[in-house]
């Protein structure tokens, strides 16, 4: 057990953030003292946590200013709180600057957290904001000693650019101990389950229902496009094969996959941090012994070729959709179930704490 204290940031509401919960989590339960710090960007929901979480008030109205301010703020925050017994956590990029900075001045430990490569994100490509973002990456992440991230693409990427090592901590859920019988969903259930972003491949698998009979297209989520996709159902005329069921509670979301017939998780090639994900929606859909179609990207077709857990679309071809589908409805999920099994034991959290525990063991010890 470890009487360090350890100071977790993120540019985040910290509601939703399971990856950043199950690293406080596990941290917290081996003896670590953890005190998390986010902000209330995106509302101040209330939430529960057996340790410590402030969230930074933020005045911003756009979110660049917020990105801003959330760094001045979060110095002064971090400096107020850290004391020599003190490991620094950031996760993701955009919370790294003052951690860095205070690690550095009172040469005390920091780890990095990279979630995804923050700098070739699809919203961001080609804007100033890019160049920006990356000059910062380029400055500290080549000066970064512990380091953690989501996929072996994205630690080969930050080797291969920046000489880092970091410990691959796949954001896999907790395992579940399936014992529920298969549904025999009439109509078939197709899910996709997250942000509602762009390069998600949503607008495609909406035009893919043209070509599949007897199923319902469920999106659990929110974001950006909703409205516009809203529209495109209405324009196709799609409203009685696609739901939008909104944003769920991890607990709540879950009840609504283990009932799905086929997961999705189809992004396009928006940049780097796309193309080497490997999605949440992956790992949760083989926890529920759910079937999936994925895009041909490196970490999903590895997953593939280890269990077959499903099938890679060809392209993104609302027909190519939907041929990966049927070819999921038609074999049937009980027929994938033994696969699923050995996936879900395989990648699941437990598989993955102990990572995070040898590398702030090795901080602590060094």
């Amino acid at each position: 057990m470890s009487s360090k204290k350890i100071l977790v940031s993120a540019f985040s509401n910290l509601y939703t953030d399971q990856r950043i919960e199950k690293v406080c989590r596990t941290l917290y339960e081996n003896g670590y003292q953890i005190e998390l710090i986010g902000n209330d960007w995106g509302g101040k929901t209330e939430m529960h946590r057996p340790y410590p979480f402030s969230r930074i008030s933020l005045s911003s109205k756009s979110l660049k200013t917020a990105y801003f301010e959330f760094n001045w703020k979060l110095y002064h925050e971090l400096k107020s709180k850290f004391d020599k017994n003190t490991i620094l956590l950031a996760n993701d990029l955009d919370a790294l600057l003052p951690n860095y900075l205070i690690s550095k001045k009172y040469n005390i430990p920091l780890v990095f957290d990279s979630h995804e490569i923050f700098s070739e994100m699809p919203a961001i490509q080609g804007k100033l904001s890019q160049k920006l973002w990356r000059y910062l990456e380029k400055s500290l992440v080549p000066k970064i000693k512990f380091m953690m991230t989501a996929s072996s693409g994205y630690a080969d990427w930050f080797h291969r650019k920046y000489g880092v090592d970091a410990v691959v901590v796949r954001n896999a859920p907790r395992k579940f101990d399936f014992s529920q019988n298969i549904p025999e969903n009439n109509p078939k259930i197709i899910l996709y389950q997250g942000v509602i972003n762009p390069f998600r491949g949503i607008d495609k698998a909406i035009l893919a229902m043209h070509h599949l009979e007897n199923v319902v297209f469920k999106i659990a989520g929110d974001g950006p496009m909703r409205k516009e996709y809203e529209d495109l159902v209405t324009k196709e005329n799609l409203q009685e094969k696609v739901q939008f069921i909104g944003k769920l509670l991890p607990q709540d979301l879950r009840k609504i996959t283990i009932l799905a017939d086929c997961g999705m998780s189809i992004e396009e090639n928006g940049g780097e941090s796309y193309f080497y994900s490997l999605p949440n929606k992956v790992l949760d859909c083989i926890q529920g012994r759910v079937p999936l179609i994925m895009s041909p990207f490196p970490e999903m077709e590895s997953i593939k070729n280890r269990f077959n857990v499903g099938e890679i679309i060809e392209n993104h071809n609302p027909q190519s959709i939907a041929k990966a589908i049927k070819k999921v409805l038609e074999k049937g999920r009980k027929n994938y179930f033994p696969e699923l099994e050995k996936a879900a034991e395989a990648l699941c959290w437990e598989n993955e704490e102990h990572k995070i525990l040898n590398l702030f063991e090795k901080i602590t010890l060094s």
